[in-house]
């Protein structure tokens, strides 16, 4: 299920993402906003952090208001004075999950250490928050933590002297990598539980049928089998075997992009 940002009221999203930076402070309620009371001690990031915690648990598809409200003990109905609906609170949890990001990393490595210390932070983040996943790249929930995570990278490629004609796409390309290796290995990882089978037993079955039904399948495609044959089925590690392909990957495009040494090397 693909879930796009700025379902929500786009003034009251926008401020409740930037509310550090609101006058009334961070966990004001609107006051507007005929509601009843909330429970003493419930703030805006109590609530995202109880979203988040159901999410990571149960999935996107386990996420309400209710559930928010039940995790902290009280009622759908207190939480409406703080977040306005589950539409809103799907672009709050998004740019939380980004909270305490790096707002640099060091260059004492130069800037392909760095980059590659982004994309781990960033695969990590994704296996720890799959859900993040869900939320469509096509908008940006355009929040104050999402933006440091473009942030950082942004000053190290800028550190590494990197013409501007390249800054863009390396920039879409590097978002990509990341998000396409997390994607497949989550996806993987839950497989086993959503149908019951494990990886070993599909790649098991499905190898032997193959074999039987088409034995010259190693003549018909041997580059395919060549390829299949550098690894292995019998400890097959979909997070492993993603992680193995992302840093794969950004060695090819890292060596493109700073293909002319200089900063980079």
């Amino acid at each position: 299920m693909t879930l796009y940002g700025g379902q929500g009221d786009p003034a009251r999203t926008m401020a409740l993402l930037w509310r550090a930076h609101s006058p009334a402070g961070p966990d004001a309620p609107r006051a507007s906003r005929a509601a009843p009371g909330p429970k003493q001690g419930l703030t805006v990031d109590a609530i995202l952090d109880a979203a988040i915690a159901i999410a990571d648990a149960d999935g996107m598809d386990r996420l309400s208001m209710r559930a928010v409200g039940e995790r902290l003990g009280t009622s759908a109905m207190a939480l409406y004075t703080y977040v306005p609906s589950k539409r809103e609170l799907v672009d709050l949890m998004y740019d939380h999950a980004h909270a305490d990001w790096p707002q640099r990393y060091p260059l004492d490595s130069g800037p392909r250490a760095a980059v590659q210390a982004w994309a781990d932070d960033l695969w990590g983040r994704y296996l720890r928050h799959p859900w993040l996943l869900q939320v469509s790249y096509a908008r940006p929930v355009l929040g104050p933590h999402e933006q440091t995570v473009l942030e950082s990278l942004l000053g190290v490629l800028h550190a590494a002297e990197l013409p501007p004609d390249r800054l863009r796409p390396a920039v879409s390309a590097l978002l990509h990598l990341v998000r396409g290796a997390a994607q497949t290995a989550t996806e993987a990882r839950a497989a086993a539980a959503a149908t019951g089978t494990s990886d070993q037993q599909w790649w098991t079955e499905r190898s032997a049928l193959l074999s039987g039904l088409a034995p010259d399948f190693a003549q018909r495609f041997p580059r395919s089998t060549a390829l299949a044959g550098s690894s292995s089925t019998a400890d097959y590690d979909p997070v492993r075997q993603g992680k193995d392909a992302l840093d794969g990957g950004l060695r090819l495009l890292l060596d493109g992009l700073f293909a002319d040494g200089g900063a980079a090397a």
